[in-house]
């Protein structure tokens, strides 16, 4: 099985760098990708069950692999809300995938977004990355014409980094375009 452009180079490249960079005594304790989980949200659901139906497709094209419908945790009357209503989509994306999926955003999606400016550097505190992605349009895998809306998606990427700063210059060194702070 071949390996993806951005695997390559972490296996060659980045792997390395990183080990002498952050001053670890083992190359096993060099942070790499676990997955990459790309959620969609989709309100409008609750009263138009075909708006999943384009979702599902769109992230189908985006991600290369079948997403799985989320379901409402409990009932909200307020927004007509009812449990086990489907509410969204994910897809979890693991090794190639995952690599394959990022550097398409990297190098393809998010330079596409209008006023880019770069993302923001902030991570959660456990090594991990959210990206908010207003428009899906970014990716030239959407259809204009199936998709008459259009949606946001969240991108989480999970890394096995220990610290912010050890996934910050992984996801640095794969290209990812931070904002100047």
């Amino acid at each position: 099985m071949a390996k993806s452009r951005l695997e390559e180079k972490y296996m060659t490249e980045i792997k390395q760098r990183l080990l002498a960079d952050l001053d670890f005594s083992n190359v096993m304790e060099v942070p790499k990708i676990e997955k990459v989980v790309v959620n969609v949200g989709v309100k409008d659901a609750v009263a138009d069950s075909k708006s999943l139906q384009v979702v599902i497709r769109g992230l189908r094209n985006i991600t290369g692999q079948q997403p799985v419908k989320t379901l409402a945790r409990k009932s909200i009357a307020g927004f007509k809300l009812r449990e086990d209503m489907p509410i969204g989509v994910m897809v979890t994306l693991r090794k190639k995938n995952a690599y394959e999926f990022l550097d398409r955003l990297i190098t393809i999606a998010l330079p596409k977004t209008r006023d880019f400016q770069g993302v923001s550097p902030r991570f959660d505190g456990r090594g991990n990355y959210n990206l908010g992605i207003k428009e899906w349009t970014i990716f030239p895998e959407i259809d204009y014409d199936i998709s008459e809306k259009i949606f946001g998606l969240n991108v989480t990427i999970v890394t096995s980094a220990k610290k912010d700063e050890d996934a910050k210059a992984l996801l640095k060194a794969f290209g990812m375009p931070f904002r100047k702070v």
